[in-house]
């Protein structure tokens, strides 16, 4: 599921990443009509941000701070874009729903809060970091987020070579 997620609204993000790209004049014209400071500077920024964003969120690398941005991105858009949805969450629910932003919040929070999932390039690192020992032998070890002393029996059969 969480897969389906990344992959069609990643590249929901870049396609909107890449229309802002191309339209950067209009975009931060329309972001000085909200008020929104600094719209010379925060356009590029925020095509970036959805573009890269998109791209890093299909692959889930980077999946947890990249959904916070976009989350953070998205809740800016309904404060500025679509306010009055946005106060009415508890007033008119489905007013609150149908905004363009709900999607794109939903899907971000979803990953931010649940991560990449399995098939994710995330999960390949951290995989990978899992195999990987520290070299020392009568180091610690880490085993499922908890640190785990080694005997001291297997750390002198370790050193003795047995």
């Amino acid at each position: 599921m969480l897969l389906a997620v990344r992959l069609y609204w990643g590249f929901q993000f870049a396609q909107t990443g890449w229309g802002k790209l191309h339209n950067l004049p209009k975009i931060a014209a329309f972001f000085a009509r909200l008020n929104i400071p600094f719209p010379g500077l925060n356009a590029p920024f925020i095509s970036m941000l959805e573009f890269a964003g998109g791209i890093l969120f299909m692959l889930g690398l980077f999946s947890r701070p990249i959904a916070f941005l976009l989350a953070c991105n998205m809740f800016v858009a309904y404060w500025t874009a679509d306010h009055e949805a946005f106060v009415s969450i508890f007033s008119d629910p489905g007013k609150f729903y149908v905004a363009d932003p709900y999607t794109f919040l939903f899907a971000s929070l979803m990953v931010l809060i649940f991560g990449a999932g399995l098939y994710s390039v995330d999960t390949l690192i951290a995989k990978h970091l899992e195999g990987r020992g520290t070299g020392c032998t009568g180091c610690d070890v880490l085993q499922n987020d908890k640190m785990v002393m080694r005997s001291p029996s297997a750390v002198r059969s370790t050193v003795a070579g047995r």
